[in-house]
């Protein structure tokens, strides 16, 4: 664990694996609940990061954090979203001529998690894709993916939550909501949320 002083209220906590993120997360937002972190605003995970903002005692946080002794995660610690897909995505036979199965089959065969959001507004990377289920990037990115669709890169699972340029593998679509400022939390795959996809008819 490497802790980086950014500004006079944030620190950037680097670690080793997304695992490691996820494990720092949890911890750090069970230390918050529990009032034993001290006062920090925002807990932001990343791909191999975590920022903590608005930190009230910087360097004394700082000086504490490497001596920390973080818990694995707890697989079914979380929430839970089961998300309905209709796999009709222009990609989808493809993948799953690489994957020699279905693709219902396998997305329904793992729980997801989000790690991390970013993007855009809603857009959570979904881990929890066993590596021989990972799937390049397309070789020339979309101008237009629709809103929902549902799409592989990498280790990484995601949804579109808005029309955009992309250049991920389209599996499917679903009509869940996945960002919503009047929802607590705005996002469906808040970092931590546990992700299940269930096939729905077209």
């Amino acid at each position: 664990m490497k802790v980086l002083r950014v500004g006079h209220e944030a620190l950037l906590i680097e670690v080793g694996s997304g695992e490691e993120v996820a494990a720092l997360h949890a911890e750090l937002v069970r230390r918050r609940a529990a009032g034993t972190l001290g006062v920090v605003r925002e807990i932001v995970p990343a791909a191999r990061t975590v920022l903590l903002d608005g930190v009230a005692d910087a360097s004394a946080l700082a000086a504490r954090l490497p001596g920390w002794e973080v818990p694995p995660l707890v697989p079914a610690a979380g929430p839970e979203v089961v998300v309905p897909v209709r796999y009709d995505g222009p990609d989808a036979a493809e993948v799953a001529e690489l994957w020699g199965a279905p693709v219902a089959e396998v997305m329904g065969s793992v729980e997801f998690r989000a790690a991390f959001c970013g993007f855009a507004p809603g857009f959570g990377y979904l881990t929890g894709l066993p590596e021989r289920f990972h799937v390049p990037r397309r070789a020339t990115p979309r101008t237009s993916v629709p809103a929902g669709s549902v799409a592989l890169a990498g280790e990484f699972a995601g949804v579109y939550p808005r029309s955009s340029p992309g250049g991920w593998q389209l599996v499917g679509r679903t009509d869940a909501v996945l960002w919503d400022p009047g929802r607590d939390p705005a996002a469906l795959f808040a970092p931590g949320t546990r992700v299940r996809f269930r096939e729905v008819a077209g």
